[in-house]
Formats: structure tokens, sequence, C-alpha cells
């Protein structure tokens, strides 16, 4: 009985959220648009579970990128409301639209003139005729067997808001390197906030070949270190370019049947993308996010090569620990 209730509970509030994706449309478009044009923030209101659940969606916008802050009700009324410009987007949370207290504040905000959105389930309630911009979170019922505490509604309040939250995260192009200056204490954080330099494949330990070499010590270097790359130097070990599987494949997609016998100069890809040792690893995924690249050589103020950089060491998959360790 116990596990079979539980079960029950999960699917009504599951079900109560793929209802949402009927619901949202336009308004929901709107509201994107009006926080990616403000100049403010976003701020969220809502009082009891609903004041909860907002406190919640704006740690989440705050957490990837969007500039947002909880106003309580009350609060605002006695004085916090000097925090509040025109330039803000401001959102009412209530389930039923006919919270008093937050009902009590609406006009006042409007009349400071920030646009106006509410997560509502009573689309004719006083909160809803208030809002210039109304989401429709309603729910045919609550997990509770009483239909009293709420459950599935602020379910799907939260859903709504993480559905905000994310397709604000594209259209802003937030990135995992601006998430990581957000979070400096977590994982992703400080892997990101190290340098390049403690991560990557010194020299000695990275395929190079030099100019003039042929396309078969290339491709035996690849296969030896299986990087997915081989740079290229000249006699003064410096940067002349690099030799991806990519372009292996389109040299045989050219039908280049004499492949090995071409000398590195003819396949290499000129003057590539590199950071210095010392630049931060979020600037290096930034960097391969932006060109669509996996591999980066580290070079000197010389242009001279101090190793190679993997997109898969950057994310974790590599020999890497948090502790300055190396798992053997």
């Amino acid at each position: 009985m116990i596990i079979d209730k539980a079960k029950e509970v999960l699917k009504i509030e599951a079900d109560s959220i793929l209802q949402l994706t009927k619901k949202i449309g336009v308004s929901f478009e709107t509201l994107v648009n009006a926080i990616c044009n403000s100049r403010g923030r976003v701020i969220i209101s809502g009082i009891g579970k609903s004041g909860l659940i907002a406190k919640k969606i704006v740690a989440t916008l705050v957490s990837t990128g969007t500039n947002s802050m909880f106003l309580h009700p009350v609060e605002a009324l006695h004085g916090d409301l000097g925090m509040v410009s025109k330039e803000d987007v401001f959102i009412a949370i209530s389930n039923s639209g006919e919270t008093s207290e937050l009902n009590q504040l609406l006009p006042v905000i409007k009349d400071i003139g920030c646009r106006l959105a509410g997560f509502t389930g009573n689309l004719n309630s006083t909160m809803a005729k208030s809002c210039d911009i109304v989401i429709d979170t309603g729910v045919e019922k609550e997990a509770c067997p009483f239909n009293m505490a709420p459950t599935s509604s602020t379910t799907a309040q939260l859903a709504m808001g993480d559905a905000l939250a994310v397709v604000l995260i594209t259209k802003k192009k937030f990135k995992k390197s601006d998430f990581m200056k957000s979070h400096p204490g977590g994982m992703l954080g400080q892997r990101l906030s190290c340098r390049v330099g403690e991560i990557m494949f010194e020299t000695s330990t990275s395929p190079w070949v030099l100019t003039g070499s042929l396309m078969s010590l290339a491709i035996e270097q690849m296969e030896k270190f299986k990087l997915g790359a081989v740079i290229v130097l000249d006699k003064e070990k410096k940067l002349k370019g690099i030799i991806t599987d990519g372009d292996i494949r389109h040299c045989i997609a050219d039908n280049q049947t004499d492949l090995k016998t071409q000398t590195v100069d003819t396949v290499m890809s000129s003057n590539p993308h590199a950071l210095y040792a010392e630049s931060f690893l979020y600037e290096a995924l930034n960097l391969m996010e932006k060109y669509q690249i996996t591999v980066l050589p580290i070079v000197d103020k010389d242009n001279r090569i101090d190793g190679l950089l993997h997109l898969h060491d950057i994310l974790g998959k590599g020999s890497f620990q948090f502790n300055g360790g190396v798992n053997e």
C-alpha cells in the first residue's frame, strides 16, 4: 500500500507537468523576450508554498546568468519596494490567483512601470487580470488525497520556472564557462578555474612531427598517442600547423590515395588556434566551443610548443584529479 500510494503521487505530479506542454504558447515566448530585452532584473514574488517555489526559481535563474531576486509581498509593502525599478520584469506566483497580499502589491508594481507576469492556475483570477503576461500553471488535481495541500500545483510552478531558466540559457547563449563563474566551489567550477598547464599533455607525451615529414609518420604518431591530432612544428619547435582525424577523413573523401607519401605541409591546417599554459581552462573551453574543435596546441610567448590539450580532459574524462593527483 505504501509503495503503491507513493507511485500514485509521482504519477499524478508527472502527469501535471506533462499537461503543461499543452499550455505553453505565445505568452511564454513573450515573457522570455521581455526578460532578454530588459535592462533590469527578474523579480519574483509569492507567499507560502508559492513563495518557496519563487525562491527556488530565483536561485536557478541567478546561477544560469539571469539577474534575479525574490521579493516577499508583505516586506515589499513595508519598504522593500525601493528595490524595484521600471526596468525590471516582475513575476507573481499564485495557484489560485487570489492571494490577497500579492494582489495588494500588483497595482503598486504596475505603477512603477514593470512588465508584469503571473504564474497561476486560475486564468480568470484577480492576479491574472492584473498581469500583462499570464502563464498557465494550472493542474487538474493535487496529489494530496483531500485535494488541498499544494503538491501538483507547486511541482507545476517549479517545472515552469525550470523551463523558463533553461530557455533563457539557450536564448542568452550562456556557456559552461559562464556557469563556472557562478559556481566557483562546484566540481565543474573547480575544474574550469584551473590552468591549462595543470592538465595538458606536455610535449614529451604529445604527438608531433616536423614540417616536411611524410604523412606516414604523422599517422604513426596519431596512432601511438591516440589524441585525434598531431602537431606540426618547424626546426625551432615553433607551431606551424595541426592535422586532425577530420583532416585525414577529408583527404580520403577526396580520393587522395597517395596520402601516406604526401608531406604534412599539404594536409595540415596552418596557424591553428592555440593557448598558453597559464590560460584558464574556461578560456580553452570557450575557444573549443566557438570553433568546434577538440584539441588545442599549447605554446609559449614565442610560439614554441609546450603541449597539447584535449576537450575530454577539460570535462573530466582524462587523468586529472581535483587534488592534483593522477589516476593510475
